[in-house]
């Protein structure tokens, strides 16, 4: 059965705001995605009246999944501080979904937002996989970087927090929609051996994600918060590029255990690297290393390897930075290929040299977080 917005705000309509004022007449809603029985929006409102609006976001989504042929429902509630405004008190942790514009910016007066850090129930280590631009083969790389951490023995997960444009769901070969557990929590998908939740999940993948900037952090937040991960040793965040406010969100919400910084060698790649590097060092976040990705192109048929990019530039840039330089990421056809059929290469050959390559730099990765995971 296809649900319709009208249906959706037929639902909302008998939602009362905290004035009293139907919802849908309160103008606080954004635009409504609806297909295919999965329906996302979120609630704009002042910060200074976010805790009140909890009770009806909340209210709003179980409305929501009562509609028949609703089978996702996600309802954020996004909060901005109005020019010149006091900041508002921090929302108390109990609340889902309620997340601050600014909020990277201390309060005056007031304890830093680092202070509202808090561990996921059952992951022992979260790590960040990063890049300063787009187009650096991040998701690709922190996906099988996930599957060498498999392969090495540890309970692993993948959180696809890009959510202006989710590749997980491409790369894993997953079109399935999460199911919610008895406590309304988000259950992951499983493939490869993996615990695996992306945005892309519940929306269409030609979908544009035109989000600003709370319903960022507040996705963002609902995307660690309202899952149930269950046990695991390590849970690798494939993050948007850039250094923003999902970036931000992050570093506030868990006490994140190291980064993983991706580039090319060319000097433009370097330079964002730079940029990203330096973000998490700002929100004391470990950095477990820099992967040139793209390193070199490898002739599948004489075996020349050629400096496409140039070579090297991650590697001094690291020594320049001080931070560890985890290895090289060659340019080459069947990691493409195995990424676009949804079979990453660590998984699909796992006796071939570039799984052996991921597997290297993954055993690093584990070698830095042993005093917070478990080996099996």
């Amino acid at each position: 059965m296809s649900v319709t917005q009208q249906q959706v705000l037929d639902s909302l309509s008998r939602i009362k705001s905290p004035r009293g004022v139907a919802l849908t007449n309160a103008n606080v809603l954004s635009a409504i995605s609806a297909s295919d029985g999965k329906v996302f929006f979120s609630i704009n409102v002042d910060a200074a009246e976010a805790r009140a609006w909890e009770q009806v976001r909340a209210e709003a989504e179980a409305a929501v999944r009562a509609i028949p042929g609703v089978t996702t429902a996600m309802v954020a509630l996004t909060a901005e501080r109005k020019p010149g405004s006091a900041p508002p008190p921090p929302p108390s942790r109990g609340a889902p979904g309620v997340q601050q514009a600014h909020a990277h910016r201390p309060p005056q007066g007031g304890t830093s937002p680092m202070s509202r850090q808090s561990e996921i129930p059952g992951v022992a280590a979260v790590i960040a996989v990063a890049s300063g631009k787009g187009g650096v083969g991040k998701s690709t790389t922190a996906l099988n970087l996930a599957l060498g951490l498999r392969d090495l023995g540890l309970k692993v997960g993948l959180l696809d927090a890009d959510i202006y444009g989710p590749s997980v769901p491409r790369l894993t070969g997953l079109r399935d929609k999460p199911e919610l557990n008895a406590e309304r929590k988000m259950i992951p998908l499983k493939r490869f051996g993996l615990s695996i939740m992306s945005i892309g999940f519940l929306v269409e993948e030609e979908t544009a994600m035109i989000w600003r900037g709370p319903m960022v952090m507040s996705a963002v937040t609902q995307m660690l918060r309202d899952v149930e991960w269950g046990k695991l040793d390590v849970l690798v965040v494939d993050m948007p590029p850039g250094t923003g406010d999902a970036q931000l969100t992050l570093a506030q919400n868990v006490p994140l255990k190291g980064a993983v910084i991706v580039s090319t060698p060319q000097d433009l790649s370097l330079i964002d690297a730079r940029r990203g590097l330096a973000m998490f060092k700002k929100v004391n976040v470990p950095v477990l290393g820099i992967v040139e990705n793209m390193s070199y192109f490898q002739c599948p048929q004489c075996g020349t390897k050629s400096d496409i990019f140039g070579h090297g530039g991650a590697r001094h840039e690291a020594e320049k930075l001080a931070v560890p330089f985890l290895g090289e990421i060659p340019l080459h056809m069947a990691i493409r290929e195995t990424s676009d059929a949804g079979k990453p290469v660590v998984d699909s050959e796992p006796n071939g040299p570039h799984a052996a390559i991921y597997r290297a730099i993954a055993g690093q990765i584990r070698d830095q977080l042993k005093s917070v995971i478990s080996t099996g």
